[in-house]
């Protein structure tokens, strides 16, 4: 009985060989080598705008990390973090004043924090992080608040001190304003003195 399917020479066999391993071994480099996918940083201020549709949801979040690092007896550590134009352009180093301040309270493992810069306050940028974890909107556990409960803390940028330079405008205008009242009174002084 004759097959209707032809028996595939070796030679065939060989070159279908060779392509599946070539195949093989570009799939593996493809799947090592290309770019993982990047997350998908959720904004504070959307956040805040419909927290309950984010709630139970592992979410990542960027911003300065502020205020204090409050460390619990439970092992966690709690923090602010901020999402707004001060993050990127704080007011003492030079940016322009454009509204409150966006942010979140945070709770992480003390084991996250313990390589974090100090956290930002007025002459002090705090650590800019991404922060992923399970956002818990108005948490029964934690008498109804909402906060990020972190897994992962990476840094993104490392905290600064800021300095603040004296405003050469108001300077100036106080010298002249001193100069002019410093020679008022002097004429003063002289009228009252020929009276």
């Amino acid at each position: 009985m004759r097959s209707e399917f032809p028996v595939p020479s070796s030679r065939f066999s060989g070159v279908r060989r060779w392509c599946l391993a070539v195949t093989a071994v570009v799939g593996f480099w493809a799947l090592t080598a290309a770019p993982a996918v990047a997350q998908v940083i959720v904004p504070v201020e959307d956040l805040l705008a419909d927290p309950s549709a984010f709630n139970g949801q592992t979410i990542t979040v960027e911003g300065e990390l502020i205020g204090d690092y409050g460390f619990r007896s439970d092992g966690t550590m709690w923090t602010q973090l901020n999402d707004d134009s001060y993050v990127q352009a704080p007011v003492v180093d030079g940016g322009e004043l454009t509204g409150s301040n966006v942010g979140i309270g945070v709770r992480m493992p003390a084991a996250l924090a313990q390589s974090l810069d100090p956290p930002g306050g007025y002459r002090v940028r705090g650590p800019v992080v991404q922060a992923t974890g399970v956002w818990k909107y108005h948490d029964p556990d934690r008498q109804g608040e909402s906060y990020l409960d972190a897994s992962a803390v990476e840094t993104v940028e490392q905290g600064t001190r800021l300095e603040e330079s004296g405003n050469m405008v108001a300077i100036g205008i106080g010298v002249l304003l001193l100069a002019i009242s410093g020679l008022l009174w002097l004429r003063y002084v002289a009228a009252r003195d020929r009276t």
